[in-house]
This record gives structure tokens, C-alpha cells and sequence, in this order.
């Protein structure tokens, strides 16, 4: 009786121990099975990291008068479209208008960029800000949200960033108010007003005025020349901020490819081109309200990064330094902030529709891309990550 009982339980003993080696192999096998994906993905995303940089090395680096025109021509191009502020407010209050707005609207978003593109140099621009400062998902909600980076989207493609991006901000800066005040001052001073006359093009017709149709066709070229440098500029810097999305891992690497003959991101220039024919139908009235409401989240969102990465990481080395402290940092974001609520009050219903479309398909992108990743559906580039994690670790 007993005997048997032994035998019994020496026997379930035995199949248990079976039944526990089998699971610890299909354990084992499926570890195995999952380090083996994990380093052909690893191994492939080596290869494309390896091809991208030598792409880079073997591409021309913008040097600082280029840059400089690239970013004045994404911020301005010239004063074309300022006569509309003499025809709604004067040309007195105009001229006031454009010499104090720089200091209480240009030269604190020139500090706050000049320190977070430097500290963090890469294509991506306050996507990479944002991201290392609130995480993935708000890095993802950055990338529809800020239609204007002033060209701190390629930083990867810029000769030492750290020492030349604020020294092309502030003189790009410098060149607008002289670009805005020059024609303005000389337009207002050698012809009399007539304030309704002042809408968009009006210069055209001052300078056939002041000096003959000779200037008037000069003006009309440099119109057209303007338009094509606003477009290049902007194109340039949307489509490298999709490669610096790719690059932190928040689409998938395919989004970053580059051109083998001129180097350049042309997924990018695609992606930003279809956007672009997508928005065409809507008024040009509605297209400037939905950037400049898109462009305040986006602001927003910035300045609330730039004080966030000064409290959580204050020793972080930053080539460039806002020399003040967060309090007053906090009082510089205030009356930008205040402008910004504005135009997001004021905007319309359309535009309101367009932000939150906008806004659920950026929240949507995110959550997809995030089950990609866990499944391995699709490639992506994790460097991002790992930059934020370093910077973390030098900051502690």
C-alpha cells in the first residue's frame, strides 16, 4: 500500500519535474527567440544609422550667412504684407508697433530658442525639446502643433550649432526690424497718407510713386523672390522636422530617409508638400488663422519646456545661457503668453475644427505608433530616447 503510494507520487513527481523543464525550455526558446529579433532589428538599425551618417558627413554643412537668410526669410522676406497695419492702425502707431513688439515678442522667443536649440542641437527642433521634457507623447503632439521652428528643425545640418545658431538668430532678427522700418519709413515720409489705400501690394504702387516704374517692377521681382525663399525656408525646416521625429523614435524610421544624390530628406519635402495641397482648399484667411492658433499650442508648449527642462535639469551644460533665473524666465513668458491666448480666443470656428482634428490625429498617431513598437510591426529609431535618458544621467 504504501510502496504503491511512493510509486504514485514518485511518478507525479517525475512528470511535474517534465512538465517543469518543458516550460523552463519554451521559456528559454522564447527568450532566445526574442533576443534573436531584438538584434536583427538592432543589426538593421545600425546599418540605416551607419548609412544616414555617412550621408551626413559626405553633405554640405550651412555655414552662418546662409543660415541667417534661411531664417529671416521663414520669419519675414521682407515687408511685404505690413501695409495692412498703416491701413488698420496708422503709420505712427504702426512704427511703434514694430520697434516695441521685438522686445516684448522676438528677443525673449529668440533667448528661449537660442538656449533650448543649443543645448539640445538636432533635427527635430522643439520636438526634441519637448519630447525630453514632458516625455513621447508630447514630443508626438509638438510636431502638428508648431508650424514655425525658425529653422531649429536642421541644427544637424548647421555648422557648429552651438556657437553659430544664436548669432544667426539675433542677426536674422536685426535684419527683419531693419526690413520692416526702412520701407516703412521711407513710404510714409515721401508720399502723403491715404490710410484706406494701405492693403497688400500697396508698395508696389508707392514705389512707382517716389521714384518710377522702374523701382515698382524691382519691388513686384523681389515680391516673387520673397514668396520663393518663404517657401523654401519652410519646406526646408517641415521637412526636416519629420526626420528629427524619426530620429527620437516618434514615426517610424522610413520617415527619415534620405535622397543618395542631394542628401536631403525627400519623405520629408513629400509628407510636407501632400499637407500643404491638403490645406489648399480652405481660404487664405483660414490657412494663416489655423497656423498662427497651431502655432501658439505650439508656444505654448515650448515655453512651458524651456522652464520645465531649467527647473528639472539646472545643471545641465548649456552652450548658450538666458542669464536669469526662473523667475524671471517666468515673467519673460508672461506677455508672450498673453498674445498667444489671444489669438487662440479670437480665432473662428473653422479654425477651432482644424486644431482639434489636428490635435486627435497627432493623440491617435501616438498610441499607434506606440503599439507598433511593442509588436515590432515597423522599424524605429530609439536615439532620442537614449539622448534623454544621458542627458538625464549628466544632469544627476
Amino acid at each position: 500500500m504504501i510502496s504503491s503510494k511512493i510509486e504514485t507520487s514518485s511518478k507525479r513527481l517525475s512528470l511535474a519535474i517534465e512538465d517543469a523543464n518543458i516550460n523552463d525550455q519554451k521559456c528559454i526558446l522564447d527568450n532566445e527567440l526574442k533576443k534573436l529579433k531584438e538584434l536583427n532589428f538592432l543589426e538593421s538599425s545600425l546599418l540605416i544609422e551607419d548609412e544616414e551618417q555617412q550621408t551626413t558627413k559626405n553633405s554640405k554643412k550651412l555655414a552662418l550667412i546662409p543660415l541667417i537668410f534661411l531664417i529671416y526669410f521663414e520669419v519675414a522676406g521682407g515687408p511685404y504684407g505690413e501695409e495692412a497695419a498703416v491701413g488698420a492702425a496708422g503709420p505712427l502707431l504702426a512704427i511703434l508697433g514694430f520697434l516695441i513688439f521685438p522686445f516684448i515678442w522676438s528677443i525673449p522667443e529668440a533667448l528661449f530658442t537660442a538656449e533650448l536649440e543649443t543645448t539640445f542641437p538636432g533635427n527635430g527642433g522643439f520636438v526634441i525639446c519637448a519630447h525630453k521634457a514632458f516625455g513621447p507623447f508630447w514630443g508626438s503632439l509638438m510636431g502638428p502643433g508648431n508650424s514655425s521652428a525658425v529653422l531649429s528643425t536642421l541644427l544637424r545640418e548647421v555648422d557648429q550649432p552651438q556657437k553659430t545658431y544664436a548669432i544667426a538668430l539675433f542677426s536674422a532678427g536685426i535684419f527683419t526690424c531693419l526690413s520692416y522700418l526702412i520701407p516703412l519709413l521711407a513710404a510714409t515720409g515721401a508720399t502723403s497718407l491715404d490710410q484706406e489705400k494701405w492693403v497688400d501690394g500697396y508698395f508696389a504702387d508707392l514705389a512707382a510713386m517716389i521714384a518710377g516704374k522702374w523701382l515698382k517692377y524691382w519691388v513686384e521681382i523681389g515680391a516673387v523672390l520673397s514668396v520663393i525663399g518663404l517657401y523654401e525656408a519652410q519646406l526646408s525646416s517641415c521637412a526636416y522636422q519629420i526626420l528629427g521625429m524619426a530620429n527620437i523614435g516618434v514615426v517610424p524610421r522610413f520617415f527619415g530617409v534620405r535622397s543618395k544624390w542631394f542628401s536631403t530628406p525627400w519623405v520629408g519635402i513629400l509628407i510636407s508638400t501632400m499637407i500643404a495641397l491638403a490645406v489648399s482648399y480652405l481660404t487664405f484667411a483660414d490657412i494663416i488663422s489655423s497656423v498662427n492658433f497651431l502655432y501658439s499650442l505650439g508656444m505654448l508648449l515650448e515655453f512651458a519646456s524651456f522652464l520645465w527642462l531649467r527647473r528639472k535639469m539646472p545643471s545641465l551644460k548649456r552652450p548658450y545661457k538666458v542669464p536669469l533665473p526662473v523667475a524671471g524666465l517666468l515673467i519673460m513668458c508672461i506677455v508672450p503668453s498673453v498674445f498667444l491666448v489671444y489669438v487662440m480666443v479670437v480665432a473662428s470656428k473653422t479654425v477651432y475644427i482644424v486644431g482639434a482634428l489636428l490635435t486627435l490625429f497627432g493623440i491617435i498617431w501616438y498610441f499607434l505608433m506606440k503599439l507598433c513598437k511593442l509588436k515590432m510591426w515597423i522599424e524605429f529609431d530609439n536615439a532620442g530616447e537614449k539622448d534623454a535618458d544621458e542627458a538625464a544621467d549628466e544632469d544627476e
